[in-house]
């Protein structure tokens, strides 16, 4: 049997418990954690080093089973498929928190598989599996600076809350997800209704502080079961000859930096076949990477001590804007948003409330109404490369720039579209995901969109000092940084919002992680760029446009008595869907009696709202309807007045003179004026065609007996009616048959 070792604490008044032992026992380090009810696993498993590769081959993978929460997939496809986004989102968020903290030179392939194996859809699995994965390679043999903790803040009702309860997380006005060392942080992100920065910075100190009590119960487990760490031996290239090279390259290298585009003048690849020239076969293949050490330090001298950039420009400059609006037709909004050499191409596209995006979970299944898909075609880097379903990189800049936008989207009762916003990358050179939130608002703006208000993104770098973190003053921040600035720089700190406060975080780091004091400052450049950013884009629109697209399809809502849905539905869908067939139209009912109506052609619009706006009425005697002939019987026709509501139209109420055919009064479809005569206790409704020159309705004088005939009348006393027995003769009164034995 394992020995099974257990430690937990107290987070915001739940038990967070790490176990290791139980499960997963081949895994070089396998951690099970539980908070509440929702348990993940995490396994660790690592490769041979492979020092060919220039990167670190670390993997993560999140899988969500749809067991967790006692659901099968509602499909006939009952195996797993490919990664959610969701998964994929969740994988990021522990990716980008774990790997800072590894070593440069480690090249070992890691592989990291959490899994979730029950959900109480209270406490959130994504900040449960960092800290799962925390645990795991905290105690493992793997070199990590590590641990690490994850905490989620919320703002309820004005309140920060530690690990707000997924079930209260809708329509809060916070989501922040902060991960972090005992002193630095690493990973930020967040989704924000407008809050000030100087909310947004309180709330990363909340999480940070309670960061430190999960931090303190891992280094508990670890202390009991880790394991001594692998020493890395990195191989040594001859001081001498670094120095030759880079002095060959140092002026290539600097060319190389200053150029506009890293597409002009010498590439990389250049310098290092014409530095090889002369030198030792068994030297060449150190040389690419001293030349790009050597740029490493020289973009990060020119910053820290001569204050100079790549491009040219100062330290919190802006590149150029260009924007543009409407510039594709027959689309419902588009818009070019160009800053320097990044440009994105956004098209917005509304449509009816069902095409909105159903997302099944172990959770349960919920519906995306507003959602935001981004692109990075190969083309959009001047390479060449695979194209086809989008990489987690697509998925995750797609969710920021979504993130970044939502808050500002209008109700469903105010707009009640799905919407839909590409962004197509037509060329990179740092920040895209910033671009992308910029033209969303600007595409949003075109499609006449109402949003609450517009949305701006800016991206802020960072270039620390060699002593950094043991001297955390040692840095600068970087306003809109580059590729170059981005690939050699120590962080990505990217913020949206409006003028009144933040909507979305992303922070990416290479470094260990940041200060408080970098975040605080961060936040406030951050703000003063987006600001100048807003103005840019509001000289282009100002507001949204005040009509839509003639190509976008109109929506009217009807409300109607929650208790006619099922009449507006019928058996199985019958009405909606011969309703839909008729006019043309998608109609959508939520459980409020919400009815959407969406459709190209106004005329099939305003049939479908009569027919449900007719719903939530009640046949009145006496009042006059315009009704369809519905079909014809020898004693009168059926004439449908509301939807679901025919009356009889009897032949002595067609005419004033005598009807000897229906048929040659009105036919089946005809439309025809008539008023109601009585509803009776059967709720049976008698119809009228008669209407006097005034068109009021009119009351038929009862006719007279026709000659020859008389009306017998009718005495009190009289005797009750004879039946006639099988011999057809008289029997007697009625009586009820005797029975037989």
């Amino acid at each position: 049997m394992n020995k099974i070792i257990s430690k937990s604490t107290e987070v915001a008044g739940r038990t967070l418990s790490f176990e290791h032992g139980r499960l997963a026992g081949q895994a070089a380090s396998a951690v099970t954690a539980r908070y509440g009810d929702s348990v993940i696993l995490a396994a660790v498993t690592i490769g041979a080093e492979d020092n060919k590769k220039d990167y670190f081959p670390l993997s993560v993978e999140f899988q969500e089973r749809l067991y967790a929460g006692g659901r099968i997939k509602g499909s006939r496809w009952v195996k797993r498929e490919r990664n959610t986004d969701a998964e994929t989102l969740s994988a990021r968020l522990i990716d980008r928190s774990i790997r800072p903290l590894f070593p440069k030179d480690f090249k070992n392939e890691v592989q990291i598989i959490v899994m979730v194996l029950a959900t109480d859809t209270t406490n959130d699995t994504d900040v449960l599996g960092i800290n799962a994965v925390s645990a795991a390679l905290a105690i493992s043999a793997i070199p990590w600076a590590g641990p690490i903790a994850g905490t989620r803040i919320g703002l309820e009702n004005g309140q920060l809350v530690v690990n707000p309860q997924n079930g209260n997380r809708e329509g809060v006005d916070l989501d922040l997800v902060v991960s972090g060392t005992k002193d630095l942080i690493p990973m930020i992100e967040a989704g924000a209704n407008q809050i000030p920065e100087d909310q947004i910075f309180t709330a990363i100190q909340l999480a940070s502080e309670n960061n430190q009590k999960i931090i303190s119960c891992i280094n508990e487990l670890v202390t009991e079961v880790g394991h001594d760490k692998i020493v890395l031996n990195k191989a040594k290239i001859d001081p001498a000859f670094v120095s030759e090279i880079e002095k060959k390259a140092q002026e290539l290298v600097e060319s190389y930096l200053k150029s506009s585009s890293q597409k002009e003048g010498n590439s990389l690849e250049e310098i290092v076949t014409g530095v090889s020239e002369g030198v030792e076969p068994s030297q060449k293949s150190s040389i690419p990477a001293i030349i790009e050490d050597l740029v490493f330090k020289t973009l990060r001298k020119n910053i820290l001590e001569k204050k100079q950039r790549a491009d040219g420009r100062k330290l919190d400059e802006i590149r150029p804007l260009d924007i543009q609006v409407g510039v594709l037709p027959r689309v419902h909004g588009s818009a070019i948003f160009q800053r320097g050499q990044t440009q994105a191409l956004t098209v917005t596209t509304l449509g009816a409330p069902s095409l909105g995006q159903t997302l099944e979970t172990a959770e349960g299944e919920e519906v995306k109404r507003y959602m935001h898909h981004y692109n990075f075609p190969p083309f959009s880097t001047g390479e060449t490369g695979r194209v086809g379903a989008p990489k987690r990189r697509e998925i995750g800049h797609g969710a920021l720039a979504e993130r970044a936008i939502a808050p500002v989207i209008p109700s469903e009762i105010d707009f009640p579209y799905a919407i839909r916003v590409v962004s197509e990358i037509m060329s990179s050179n740092g920040s895209s995901s910033m671009a992308s939130s910029c033209g969303s608002t600007m595409s949003l703006m075109d499609a006449g969109v109402p949003i609450k208000a517009p949305v701006a993104g800016i991206s802020i770098g960072l270039i620390t000092s060699n002593d950094y973190p043991l001297n955390p003053d040692a840095y600068t921040l970087l306003t809109d940084i580059i590729g170059l600035e981005d690939h050699y720089g120590d962080m990505d700190f990217k913020v949206a919002g409006t003028e009144t406060g933040i909507t979305a975080i992303q922070l990416d780091t290479k470094v260990a992680g940041l200060t408080l004091e970098i975040c605080k400052q961060t936040l406030d450049r951050a703000k003063t760029a987006r600001m100048q950013v807003m103005q840019s884009m509001l000289k282009v629109l100002d507001k949204p446009r005040t009509e839509l697209a003639p190509t976008a399809p109109k929506i009217t809502v009807v409300q109607i008595p929650v208790d006619k849905i099922g009449e507006l539905i019928g058996p199985g869908g019958k009405n909606i869907k011969k309703l839909m067939a008729e006019t043309v139209t998608d109609v959508d009912v939520n459980d409020a009696g919400n009815v959407f109506i969406t459709g190209l052609d106004p005329v099939g619009v305003a049939k479908a709202v009569a027919f449900v706006s007719a719903l939530g009425k009640e046949v009145v005697a006496g009042e006059v309807y315009e009704g369809t002939v519905a079909r014809i019987q020898p004693f009168g026709a059926f004439v449908n007045i509301l939807p679901g509501r025919d009356g009889l139209v009897h032949v002595s109420q067609m005419a004033q003179g005598f009807v000897a055919d229906p048929a040659q009064i009105v036919k089946e479809g005809q439309q025809v004026r008539v008023w109601v005569i009585e509803i009776d206790a059967q709720n049976r409704i008698s119809l009228s065609m008669l209407f006097d020159e005034s068109g009021q309705p009119l009351v038929k004088a009862r006719e007279a007996m026709p000659a020859g005939r008389q009306e017998r009348p009718r005495t009190e006393g009289a005797r009750p009616p004879f039946r006639r027995d099988d011999n057809r003769g008289r029997s007697g009164p009625f009586s009820a048959p005797r029975r037989r034995f």
